[in-house]
């Protein structure tokens, strides 16, 4: 009976990392360029509790991994000149302070230098990794064209870079919406994505499916903690009835 707690209390660790994920998810459902995420989970084989007269090996439960979907996310205007959306697959390449991270989040401004930076201040990467800068002292709007060229006026300041790899396996989240290349994958400039200036991706989240699965989630907890009772009191009771026939 013990091998049923056990299994049953693998069963409830790999639920509450699954609430985790979800519950991540909803609060995600507004954050720009965001991509949903689901638990992925395994049999892991282990010693039962007893070995006399027991199966062997007991089948537990175990997270596998976290699955990421990119899919695209719906493209919302708002006409600022420096909100940039993918269009297709790639990513936007920031310099932070610990090394090149990429995102889907095209949040952009300029600090004090006229650099075009994220949020944070990271310097936003051209194609081939480098700073653009925008001369606020020139005449001329901002304009950036479908394949990444930047434009003041007539004057061509640069190039977005958008960015791809071979696996998108190759991605870790590191936390603010940003990816760090966690492989020898190089990543490379794609000219098949489109960029779409005074516009930002939305999370690709469907708020609905989320809580359904919340819901789902939290039943399924509920259903193994009661097996678990059950097989606790049967224990109990067995053990009491033993000790009357003593």
């Amino acid at each position: 009976m013990d091998n049923a707690l056990y299994v049953g209390l693998s069963k409830q660790m790999v639920l509450k990392r699954e609430m985790d994920i979800v519950a991540n998810n909803i609060a995600n459902a507004d954050t720009t360029g965001f991509k949903f995420e689901s638990l992925l989970t395994k049999e892991v084989e282990g010693p039962p509790a007893f070995t006399a007269q027991g199966p062997r090996p007991i089948k537990f439960v175990g997270a596998d991994g976290v699955a990421r979907d990119f899919g695209q996310g719906n493209l919302r205007r708002t006409d600022a000149p420096l909100d940039l959306a993918v269009e297709g697959q790639g990513f936007f390449k920031v310099n932070t302070k610990a090394g090149e991270r990429f995102t889907r989040d095209g949040r952009f401004r300029t600090d004090e230098a006229g650099r075009v930076t994220s949020q944070k201040g990271d310097p936003l990467a051209d194609e081939g990794g480098g700073e653009i800068t925008i001369d606020a002292t020139k005449p001329g709007e901002i304009s950036i064209s479908p394949d990444g060229v930047v434009s003041q006026g007539s004057e061509r300041i640069g190039k977005v870079g958008v960015f791809s790899f071979p696996s998108l396996s190759a991605l870790e989240k590191t936390g603010d919406n940003l990816y760090q290349n966690a492989s020898n994958q190089p990543a490379s400039a794609t000219a098949d994505a489109k960029i779409r200036q005074g516009m930002l991706e939305s999370s690709n989240v469907n708020p609905i499916v989320q809580i359904t699965r919340m819901i789902e989630v939290s039943r399924a907890y509920e259903q193994v903690t009661q097996m678990m009772n059950a097989e606790a009191d049967l224990s109990r009771n067995s053990v009491a009835r033993l000790g009357r026939l003593q």
